[in-house]
């Protein structure tokens, strides 16, 4: 059984191939949902689904990376079940934490911004600042919530980390954190980013070895790209927001998701996003 968090990966072959979740959105285990709690309950089914169905490929699955929003409301006892689940893969792992990990909506049934937001502490196994190492990679774990709220933060103590890390290794690295750093057109949820994405973009400037950036919180898939890094936002493995969308919308054609992403020996990356099978 792997320890946790993961803190270093080494593969025969060089490769690592990383299956990134995110945005799952669990409000109880399974075994104590109500018949009246469907959605909480179709959040628990994918999330176990997704690992199956992920896990059951021919590809090698060297470490799984969650990406935030692990909850939609904040138990210990929500935690416990999913890290439980995570350990029983025997893959190693990593989490983060999303708004939904450390702010509570009181108020769910009313529209979004009658809602009252109510900071939670952050659980202690969801990671901040939290290095892996490969063999040719390095990746970088930071927590860009800010609790209370729902849009996030780069702090300048994370970019004065980010710029140390990045000057003291020159392998090829990976950014990961919940909310995004790129605007994806939906006027609702880019209100929500990373509130100073600019100033993280310029200090991130300098370093041509930062390949890749992963995010979730947009539950969608987008691939786009800036000062020459990749840079991924990635499908709920529950429900999916519409794209390219103004006002908030649910995207009820699109199945959950899951991101693969391949780290190779010489920099380079592969990532698809996978769907569950309808």
């Amino acid at each position: 059984m792997p320890t946790y968090p993961a803190h270093k990966i080494s593969t025969v072959d060089k490769q690592v191939n990383i299956l990134q979740i995110t945005d799952l959105h669990l409000s109880t285990p399974l075994t104590s949902i109500t018949d009246g709690d469907d959605k909480a309950a179709v959040c628990q089914d994918c999330f176990e689904t997704v690992l199956h169905q992920a896990l059951s490929t021919e590809i090698r699955c060297d470490l799984i990376l969650v990406t935030g929003d692990l909850v939609n409301q904040v138990k210990t006892t929500i935690y416990d079940h999913i890290f439980e689940t995570l350990h029983a893969t025997g893959i190693p792992f990593a989490c983060i934490a999303g708004n939904h990990d450390v702010t509570d909506e009181a108020g769910c049934d009313l529209p979004f911004l009658q809602r009252q937001l109510i900071p939670q502490p952050t659980d202690a196994r969801l990671l901040s600042r939290h290095v892996i190492d490969t063999d040719y990679w390095q990746l970088l774990l930071l927590d860009s919530s800010i609790t209370g709220k729902v849009a996030g933060e780069v702090t300048p103590a994370d970019i004065v980390w980010l710029c140390k890390r990045l000057e003291s290794c020159d392998k090829p690295a990976l950014i990961a954190l919940h909310h995004h750093v790129i605007p994806v057109d939906s006027a609702w949820i880019d209100g929500h980013m990373t509130e100073n994405a600019e100033d993280f973009w310029q200090h991130m400037a300098a370093y041509e070895h930062l390949k890749v950036i992963i995010s979730g919180h947009t539950h969608q898939d987008q691939i786009r790209h800036r000062q020459g890094v990749t840079v991924y936002s990635t499908p709920s493995t529950c429900y999916q927001f519409k794209p390219f969308e103004n006002d908030f919308a649910y995207d009820k054609s699109t199945q959950p998701g899951y991101r693969w992403l391949q780290l190779a020996n010489n920099g380079k990356v592969a990532s698809w996003v996978e769907r569950l099978d309808t």
